[in-house]
């Protein structure tokens, strides 16, 4: 699995040197120089960590932390000339997963990021893709912040879809997924909920539709 990595620097330098460190290790890179482009950057990608930068030109660091934290389920490390105990015990309280003063040894970075992204991996609350965001916990969709309304077995079957990522999920398998039963030979209701959950997502633009393969089921397809 490749992960991708946020780097939020604006520090032409500082950038460069980790953004090959970490291609060299295998990760997808992408750049922000300021708040503005990291949080478009969210909103355009999938992103599994943020390294950021806490004095960045146009972004309070910690305020910027506290505004993603409030949206996505993403470890953050903070990169920081400020090394002082006051200034960490503050980056970790603003929502920060670790803390890496400035200057540091590239490979300690890299140890760093992959012992958040192996515990991150453990269990994750949010799930998102093309744009979409599933909150696991609270059973609720968004796409580009607004609100699917989803019902229960509407989210149900869209976070089925999307734990099978490039898959089709045989359809007496994606019911009992979902209404926690076999489904006999009637399957009128799945098919009622999935035509009303594409018009949800038809409704509110997103680039995603519950495509159905006749003899086989249903996979989840970008469009």
């Amino acid at each position: 699995m490749s992960y991708t990595i946020l780097l939020v620097e604006d520090n032409p330098h500082i950038m460069e040197i980790n953004h090959e460190a970490l291609e060299m290790s295998d990760y997808r890179v992408l750049e922000a120089r300021d708040g503005r482009a990291c949080m478009l950057r969210l909103q355009e990608n999938d992103i599994d960590l943020i390294v950021l930068d806490i004095m960045l030109p146009d972004a309070d660091g910690l305020a910027l932390c506290r505004q993603i934290k409030a949206r996505y389920d993403i470890p953050i490390l903070f990169l920081s000339a400020l090394g002082e105990n006051a200034q960490i015990i503050e980056g970790l309280r603003a929502g920060g997963d670790d803390y890496l003063p400035k200057p540091y040894d590239i490979g300690v970075l890299l140890a760093r990021i992959e012992a958040r992204l192996r515990s991150a991996g453990r269990k994750k609350r949010f799930l998102s893709h093309a744009g979409l965001r599933l909150d696991t916990v609270k059973q609720t969709a968004y796409f580009a912040d607004s609100d699917l309304l989803l019902t229960q077995k509407e989210f149900l079957i869209l976070l089925t879809l999307l734990q099978n990522p490039h898959r089709v999920v045989d359809r007496e398998a994606l019911f009992s997924a979902v209404w926690g039963a076999a489904p006999g030979d009637d399957l009128s209701a799945l098919h009622t909920t999935v035509s009303r959950l594409n018009k949800k997502l038809d409704g509110a633009k997103a680039p995603l539709r519950v495509a159905f393969q006749r003899g086989e089921g249903y996979a989840l397809e970008d469009i």
